[in-house]
């Protein structure tokens, strides 16, 4: 009896730890990238964000604006001071400029989930940078 409650006890322990977000296993895809010539020193910038089930991107700000559609699955996110929200299929969320992201994570535990995002930013800057802790 006593090893069947040690088992049941580690198993409930190991569950706490399954609905933690999962950072840095996102597979983000540039589908395009364009200089802006009537923007000198501006791109524009089309990609993809799959996340598994339970996957997150760490939070994060961007220089530039963003627009984000879901394809597939839903989407938590959390910009700046703002509640997060849940987004669905066919729903879209606008990132300004120098928004802090804190969330932005695959809501399901169980499917996956995929982005569409399109960014406006200055031709050298990175996609996002990780916010300090």
């Amino acid at each position: 009896m006593k090893p069947l409650l040690a088992a049941a006890l580690m198993l409930a322990s190991l569950s706490a730890f399954a609905h933690e977000p999962v950072y840095n296993q996102e597979s983000i895809k540039v589908l395009q990238e364009h200089a802006l010539t009537n923007v000198p020193g501006k791109k524009t910038l089309m990609l993809t964000v799959d996340y598994a089930p339970g996957q997150a991107t760490v939070p994060h700000s961007h220089t530039g604006t963003a627009v984000a559609y879901v394809l597939e699955g839903a989407i938590t996110s959390r910009v700046n001071d703002e509640k997060a929200k849940t987004y669905q299929v066919g729903e879209s969320f606008y990132e300004p400029a120098g928004s802090r992201h804190f969330e932005s994570s695959n809501a399901s535990q169980t499917k996956p989930a995929k982005l569409l995002v399109v960014m406006v930013l200055d031709d050298k800057a990175e996609v996002l940078t990780p916010l300090k802790q």
